[in-house]
C-alpha cells in the first residue's frame, strides 16, 4: 500500500471529527438535520483549519444513505465514494488555477448537468482568486443555482471576494486551532499511529504548525522521519544568551547553528517563539503547548528578564526577520538585533522616571533642575550659648576694626565687593 500522508490520514470524515470550529460544525450539523441547507456557503479562514474538509464533509452529508443526526454514516456507497474522490456529486475546482472566464463558463454549464445523488456540491477554493470577470460570470448562476446544486466557496482572504458574491452566501469564518487542542491531537496521532518522537519534538511540532492542523501533522511527520535533529538547542543557547544579555554567547550560538547547517531565519523563528512564550509568562497568557519541562524552563527565563526587556527583544528579533528576507547573508540582521538586545541601556526604574519627571516639572515652571542643596543650620551644641536673634529692620549697618561691613542691625546686608568698602569709607571720613 503507497504511503499515506500523515494529513491526509487524520484528515476529519465526520462533523464531530472536525477540531476547533465547534460553531461552524454546529450550524450545518442543524442545517442537514432539519432540512434548511443554504444553496451557497462561503468558508473563510487561515489555512489548513478544515474548511475543504467541512465541505467534504457536508457533501457526504447531503447524500447519505443513512444519514443520523446531521451526521454522514461514513460506509454508504454515497459516502465512500465522495471519501475516495470518485464521486460526480462532488466537484472541485481550484480558483487559484482556474480563474479564468471559461473556466467559470465550464463550471455553470455542467451545473445544468444531473446528479446521481440527491445533490451535487461544488466546492470552489481560494475563490478570491478569481478574475473580476470570473467573479461577475459566477454571480448569476451563484445567485439562483439549480434546487439540487449547493456552492461551497473556500478563502484565506475573504476580502479579496466581490461583496455582491459574499452577499449571496452564508458566510462561516474558520479559526486557528487553540494551542491545548491542538496539542491533544498531535499526542493522540503520535499514540495511534505508534510515532517515535519525545516532548521536545512534539513542542517543535507545535511551533511550526502555528495553529493549522495540516501543517503541525506535515511538521509532526518530518519530525518523526527525523527531520527535526539538534537545532531546539541551538534556539535555547541563543535564548538564553539573550537572557543573560551576553552578546558573545548570543554571537557563538548563531555561529554554531548556521555551521551545523541551520538556516538562520529557522534560528530567528525559533528564538522569536521562545520569547512569545516568556512573553506569556509574564503576563500571564495560555501556555497550553508547552510541555512541562519546556514550561520550566521559560519560567526561569521569564524571571530572569523584565516586562521592558522581554518586548524589546520580541520587536527586535520581529524586526530582523523581516529583513532577513532581502539581506544578502541572513545572519546580518539577526546579528545586530541580537547586539541591540544585549547591549541596550539599563532599564529605567520607577524611582527614576518619577525624579525625572519632577525636574521637568521644575523646569517648566522655571526653577532650577533641583531643589538648592544648601542643608538647614545645624542645632548649636548642648550648653553653648545661643544663636543670636535675628536682626530687625531698625538696626544700622556699620564696619568693623578692617573696615569690611558688618551687619549689628536687621537692615538688608550690603552690597559686596568696592562699593560697599567706598560707602563705608565715606561714612567714616564725615565723623
Amino acid at each position: 500500500m503507497a504511503h499515506q500522508s500523515l494529513y491526509r490520514r487524520y484528515r476529519p470524515q465526520r462533523f464531530s471529527e472536525v477540531r476547533g470550529q465547534d460553531l461552524v460544525v454546529g450550524a450545518l450539523r442543524t442545517a442537514v438535520a432539519e432540512d434548511r441547507v443554504g444553496h451557497a456557503y462561503l468558508f473563510s479562514g487561515p489555512r489548513g483549519t478544515g474548511k475543504t474538509s467541512t465541505a467534504r464533509i457536508l457533501a457526504k452529508a447531503l447524500n447519505c444513505a443513512d444519514l443520523v443526526d446531521g451526521e454522514p454514516c461514513g460506509v454508504c456507497e454515497s459516502c465512500t465514494s465522495i471519501q475516495a474522490g470518485r464521486s460526480y456529486d462532488l466537484q472541485e475546482l481550484d480558483a487559484a488555477s482556474k480563474s479564468k472566464v471559461d473556466d467559470i463558463r465550464a463550471l455553470i454549464e455542467s451545473v445544468a448537468l444531473g446528479s446521481p445523488g440527491r445533490t451535487k456540491v461544488y466546492i470552489l477554493d481560494e475563490v478570491h482568486m478569481l478574475s473580476t470577470g470570473a467573479s461577475n460570470a459566477l454571480l448569476k448562476t451563484l445567485e439562483e443555482p439549480p434546487d439540487h446544486v449547493v456552492f461551497v466557496l473556500a478563502t484565506t482572504d475573504p476580502q479579496k471576494v466581490l461583496p455582491t458574491i459574499r452577499s449571496r452566501t452564508q458566510h462561516f469564518e474558520f479559526h486557528l486551532l487553540p494551542a491545548d487542542e491542538l496539542a491533544e491531537h498531535v499526542r493522540y496521532v503520535v499514540a495511534d499511529a505508534g510515532l517515535a518522537v519525545d516532548d521536545a519534538a512534539v513542542e517543535h511540532v507545535l511551533r511550526a504548525g502555528g495553529g493549522s492542523a495540516r501543517d503541525t501533522l506535515s511538521a509532526l511527520e518530518q519530525a518523526s522521519a527525523g527531520g527535526v535533529g539538534a537545532g531546539g538547542e541551538h534556539a535555547e543557547a541563543l535564548a538564553d544568551a539573550v537572557v543573560a544579555a551576553d552578546v558573545a554567547a548570543a554571537l557563538t550560538a548563531v555561529a554554531e547553528a548556521t555551521n551545523a547547517g541551520r538556516d538562520p531565519r529557522t534560528l530567528g523563528e525559533a528564538l522569536l517563539s521562545h520569547l512569545r512564550d516568556v512573553f506569556l509568562i509574564r503576563m500571564g497568557g495560555p501556555v497550553g503547548h508547552l510541555s512541562d519541562v519546556a514550561r520550566a524552563r521559560v519560567e526561569g527565563w521569564a524571571a530572569a528578564t523584565t516586562d521592558r526587556g522581554v518586548t524589546r527583544a520580541l520587536e527586535e528579533v520581529g524586526e530582523a526577520l523581516l529583513a532577513m528576507r532581502q539581506a544578502p547573508d541572513p545572519r546580518i540582521p539577526l546579528e545586530v538585533a541580537l547586539m541591540r538586545i544585549t547591549r541596550a541601556a539599563p532599564t529605567v526604574d520607577a524611582g527614576s522616571l518619577d525624579e525625572l519627571a519632577e525636574r521637568v516639572a521644575r523646569l517648566e515652571r522655571g526653577l532650577p533642575a533641583a531643589p538648592d542643596p544648601t542643608p538647614a543650620a545645624a542645632p548649636p551644641p548642648s550648653g553653648g550659648p545661643a544663636a543670636a536673634p535675628a536682626p530687625t529692620g531698625t538696626e544700622a549697618t556699620a564696619t568693623d576694626a578692617t573696615g569690611s561691613p558688618s551687619t549689628v542691625g536687621g537692615g538688608a546686608p550690603p552690597a559686596s565687593g568696592g562699593s560697599s568698602g567706598r560707602a563705608a569709607a565715606r561714612a567714616a571720613a564725615q565723623r
